[in-house]
């Protein structure tokens, strides 16, 4: 029986395995850019929350954190007045604005890779066109113990049923897998995001 060293035919690559180490460098830049900017906004006064999957494992961890699901960048929302200050805030990290397909988002001015940078979302304004509901407003974001603004739990849930796409559909998941959507915050969600979480609810494991 050949061993997995020497298990490959002669001139093909054997299998490489998973690069653990690149995916905790990989979780440790994000944490990164987000501690990095939310600083940046705290500092210059700017409101924003933490918007998108990072939320999602915020407020996941705050009952398990061995359910939190690892996200390969960062999603923050402002007002749209404020794009200017925070342009302004974020240069001394290395963040310029730049805007991919008409998303506004910052990326590190040496290796701009869209992949991995900064997305903005513009609070009280669709977040895409075709939406029916538009981002709520940052007066309801909490800071959480991690010490950054967060979006609150009926607003992001809110905008993950908005969204649903694949990755949306999944975040509902974790949410509710911990017991974070419960009968009253449903009664809060407009009827037609009610019926895309029961579908959610109804879709196996």
């Amino acid at each position: 029986m050949l061993n997995s060293a020497s298990s490959h035919i002669q001139g093909v690559p054997a299998p490489r395995g998973p690069n653990f180490e690149g995916q905790v460098m990989a979780v440790d830049r994000v944490e990164g850019l987000m501690r990095q900017t939310a600083d940046a906004l705290d500092g210059a006064g700017i409101l924003y929350a933490i918007v998108g999957g990072n939320a999602v494992a915020v407020w996941v961890m705050t009952v398990d954190d061995g359910a939190v699901r690892a996200t390969k960048d960062v999603d923050v929302m402002i007002r749209r007045q404020d794009l200017p200050a925070a342009s302004k805030a974020l240069g001394p990290i290395g963040l310029m604005a730049v805007e991919v397909h008409g998303v506004v988002m910052f990326v590190d001015r040496h290796r701009p890779n869209p992949k991995t940078g900064l997305h903005i979302v513009f609070a009280n304004e669709l977040v895409r066109p075709y939406e029916t509901h538009p981002a709520p407003d940052l007066t309801g974001a909490v800071r959480g113990d991690a010490g950054f603004m967060v979006i609150d739990l009926p607003s992001l849930v809110m905008m993950k049923l908005q969204a649903y796409r694949r990755i949306d559909q999944v975040h509902i998941e974790d949410l509710l897998s911990v017991g974070l959507i419960d009968e009253c915050l449903i009664r809060t969600l407009p009827p037609d995001l009610q019926s895309r979480l029961e579908e959610i609810q109804k879709t196996p494991d």
